[in-house]
């Protein structure tokens, strides 16, 4: 049976993972958490990086760092993990579904405006299966009606949109680093951002919101979303080599479509030209018969 996916581990994370072990910084503390974050970000063109515990609460902080109200909306695609939605609803505010288009699976950016209110705050696209959003009418959109942009991009490690990276694409964004995703850290994700005060909002709140001059003193309801050294021990030896690991994706996905493009019946993924994507999931359509 050929895997879903699995995840491709080298020396190298062995190599890490030992140093780490034997400093004893296993926990929530230690330099490969700060280097993991401030390469990822590098990496994907933003200033911040926050690794949190994964994915989910990736989404989650990143929505709490834009203080949104009851009744505020937020606009996600239909075609994505619950975790879009939930991260909207733990934060007091309303989901809004705009529906996705049939040849990337992105969400319809000629869609959105529709659904765009007085109450509508934010619009988080999200990068399906390694294959970009058409993110120039998004900008567009953020920029006319005054709009934040989530970006979801926990599919899209390296993918690139108009030479630009995901993760890099949006106000904030967020990855996850399970293991079935591009690199891992077994669970994980990242919070990314330019913004000081977002940086500031989210560090504090995977943290327990200590206050950091007074430790156990808190002014608002944390979590505890922390990333260990390990886990990040682990994504900085993946993220050296993300490059060999994306180009294998690729020509995976390449072969496929070589494979099957004569295959009565399927619809096979598409690469748009402005696009490089990463494949990270092959998916395919059936046609109505």
């Amino acid at each position: 049976m050929i895997p879903v996916n699995e995840p491709l581990i080298g020396e190298r994370e062995f190599e890490y993972v030992t140093e780490c072990l034997k400093t004893g910084w296993i926990s929530s503390a230690g330099r490969f958490i700060e280097e993991f974050e401030q390469k990822w970000a590098s990496y994907c063109g933003m200033k911040y990086g926050i690794a949190v515990s994964n994915g989910t609460v990736a989404l989650q902080v990143a929505v709490n760092s834009l203080d949104l109200r009851p009744g505020d909306e937020v606009i996600i695609p239909t075609f994505t993990i619950i975790s879009c939605a939930l991260a909207v609803i733990y934060n007091g505010a309303k989901p809004v579904l705009v529906d996705s288009e049939p040849r990337t699976w992105t969400i319809d950016v000629d869609k959105i405006e529709e659904k765009i209110t007085s109450r509508t705050k934010a619009i988080m696209p999200v990068h399906i299966y390694g294959h970009p959003c058409r993110m120039d009418k998004i900008w567009e959109l953020a920029k006319r009606h005054d709009l934040k942009i989530v970006e979801d991009a926990a599919e899209a490690h390296g993918a690139e949109y108009k030479g630009r990276r995901c993760g890099g694409l949006g106000d904030i964004s967020c990855f996850s680093f399970y293991a079935n995703k591009i690199i891992t850290t077994g669970e994980g994700g990242m919070v990314l951002t330019n913004n000081e005060e977002y940086t500031h909002r989210a560090r504090s709140l995977r943290n327990l919101s200590f206050i950091k001059e007074r430790r156990f003193y808190h002014t608002e309801l944390g979590h505890n979303f922390r990333l260990t050294n390990l886990q990040a021990a682990i994504g900085l030896a993946q993220l050296e080599r993300i490059e060999e690991i994306i180009e294998k994706k690729r020509w995976i996905g390449h072969s496929y479509t070589e494979r099957l493009k004569e295959t009565v019946g399927l619809i096979l993924p598409v690469e748009e030209s402005e696009v490089k994507s990463i494949y990270w999931m092959y998916g395919v359509v059936l046609d109505d018969n």
